[in-house]
């Protein structure tokens, strides 16, 4: 059986562009573990998907993951739009091409590639989560620390 993984992932920026920042609570049992980081300049849209990815990546072994963010450009990309941009050879309905494509693609082989089972949740953001909350601390540690 795969591990149970609860995941928190957040994205900010200061600025959009701007400094940015990530941040990810993992949660196992009663272990959690944080990561964080920085980038100078990028979008918000950019440091959400990052979280996510850091997040996937620092994964070892198959898990059953629940997978929180408060970013709707991440949830509805991931569970509407991939799909479609990749039938299109990576360009939008209206045929321009797809935004942050490099990351898009990095989480793209991360969930397929990867015998993670995933459920996606959105979380309103600055509404009290715990976990979301936490992950939103790290991101702004991240641009702090820049």
């Amino acid at each position: 059986m795969s591990k149970q993984v609860r995941i928190y992932t957040d994205g900010a920026c200061r600025g959009n562009p701007g400094p940015g920042g990530w941040g990810v609570l993992l949660e196992y049992g009663d272990n959690q573990r944080t990561m964080h980081g920085g980038e100078d300049p990028t979008t918000n849209n950019r440091m959400e998907l990052t979280a996510v990815i850091k997040a996937l990546a620092a994964l070892k072994f198959p898990c059953q993951i629940e997978l929180y963010t408060d970013s709707k450009y991440v949830i509805q990309g991931i569970t509407e739009w991939l799909e479609n941009w990749k039938k299109r050879n990576w360009l939008t309905a209206s045929k321009k091409p797809v935004q942050n494509v490099d990351l898009w693609q990095q989480l793209d082989s991360l969930v397929n590639d990867s015998e993670h089972k995933i459920n996606w949740h959105w979380v309103k953001g600055h509404s009290g989560d715990p976990g979301n909350e936490t992950a939103d601390q790290l991101a702004n540690k991240g641009i702090d620390e820049l």
